[in-house]
């Protein structure tokens, strides 16, 4: 015998059979106005509330949750959860909706919209069953965090400007040496240019010249490194084929890789998807990643690049068989000025998360000691409308 509590409606169905017009007429409007005092209860709250079937279908949403996901209830035409908020069903696999096992008791995610309005919703879904024997369903309770995360942002940035302003004493000082040796190396220059008189001193100011151009090339690119970081641009959006840029940055390095004997195994498909990208932009991301990748190996490695696409996004994999990084160094990539190079800015993966991040994308490491490195860039694609982030 079960020991389920019935319901009060339970108790009453159970004689339905035993109703007259009359009772059957007062049970109808007695259920109207429960309906009627449940939408309006469920209409004021400013949560979204879903219930949804396993395979995403949409059986009930309140007036915050429809304004939120732009849905429109259209009577018998199906609509999914899956498709009015793409990237949403991959995110919540084999955790209950969109797979055939119930997830953990209560599932929760934090994902951006940008239709039909640009918000940051936090989702919970918790499992149940009509009945011993029903349909599996799932509540979805979606609450709009988007004043909390942009409050949020707001620290982190202003955070990260206190960083950069501690990152100029840094670059202050960093500058200081090779402005020495610039100095030293030209004053040199100009005492054997007044008693120049063999090829033996033509050769020492040859090798003193040298020197300073090599310093004069190390400062360039503290400077370009340094006013990237403090004052970023927005992206010029356009259609841009990832592929091609990638093709542009390698001709662009081919001698450097051919100097080191590097060779490079790349899977590139012409038929990668559209993105919307600032094309100058990606390029710097992609200078830099290949050139840490090929600081970090030894001559005659072996580079790895891959491109993929699924319905959402686009994937671009950087590996490399290098000398790996650190697991203490692994949280720290993405720090201000700081470095696993001897020479190194600090500011090269800085750059690179600042600009995923303004293309919407999302930047991952994987690394281990003595066998290499691994960089995924996610990008969504052009038709994407929602932005997954880290829960």
């Amino acid at each position: 015998m079960s020991g389920k509590k019935l319901s009060s409606l339970d108790k009453v169905l159970g004689r339905l059979d035993r109703l007259d017009a009359a009772g059957l007429q007062t049970l109808v409007q007695r259920l109207a106005r429960e309906r009627t005092m449940l939408d309006a209860v469920f209409n004021i709250l400013q949560e979204g509330v879903l219930v949804i079937t396993a395979d995403g279908e949409i059986d009930y949403a309140n007036d915050a949750a429809a304004q939120m996901i732009g849905f429109k209830d259209q009577s018998g035409a199906a609509a999914t959860l899956w498709r009015l908020v793409p990237g949403l069903r991959a995110s919540l696999e084999g955790e209950g909706a969109g797979g055939q096992t119930l997830g953990p008791p209560l599932i929760t995610r934090e994902f951006e919209l940008t239709y039909p309005q640009a918000r940051v919703v936090r989702l919970y879904m918790v499992p149940f069953h009509e009945g011993e024997q029903g349909e599996a369903r799932f509540v979805i309770i979606l609450a709009d965090i988007t004043r909390e995360k942009k409050s949020t942002q707001e620290l982190i940035e202003n955070e990260r400007t206190s960083s950069v302003l501690l990152l100029a004493a840094g670059v202050a000082h960093e500058l200081g040496n090779p402005l020495n040796s610039l100095t030293i190396h030209l004053q040199l220059i100009e005492r054997k240019l007044k008693k120049l008189r063999d090829a033996k001193e033509a050769a020492a100011l040859t090798e003193s010249i040298q020197i300073c151009q090599g310093e004069v090339t190390r400062l360039d690119g503290i400077i370009q490194n340094f006013l990237e970081a403090i004052r970023p641009r927005p992206p010029d959006l356009a259609d841009v084929n990832i592929v091609e840029v990638i093709e542009d940055v390698l001709r662009f390095q081919e001698k450097e890789f051919a100097d080191r004997e590097i060779k490079i195994e790349g899977e590139l498909p012409e038929s990668t998807p559209l993105i919307m990208a600032d094309r100058n932009q990606l390029k710097q991301v992609f200078f830099n990643l290949l050139k840490n990748a090929m600081e970090a190996m030894q001559p005659g490695g072996m580079l790895g690049i891959r491109v993929r696409a699924d319905d959402d996004s686009v994937f671009v994999r950087v590996a490399d068989a290098g000398v790996g990084i650190k697991p203490e160094d692994l949280a720290k990539l993405f720090t201000p000025y700081h470095t696993t190079k001897v020479g190194g800015h600090g500011l090269g993966l800085m750059i690179v998360q600042r600009i995923m991040r303004e293309h919407g994308g999302q930047v991952g490491i994987e690394s281990k000691e003595g066998v290499g490195t691994v960089v995924t860039l996610q990008f969504p694609q052009k038709h994407r409308r929602v932005r997954m982030l880290k829960s």
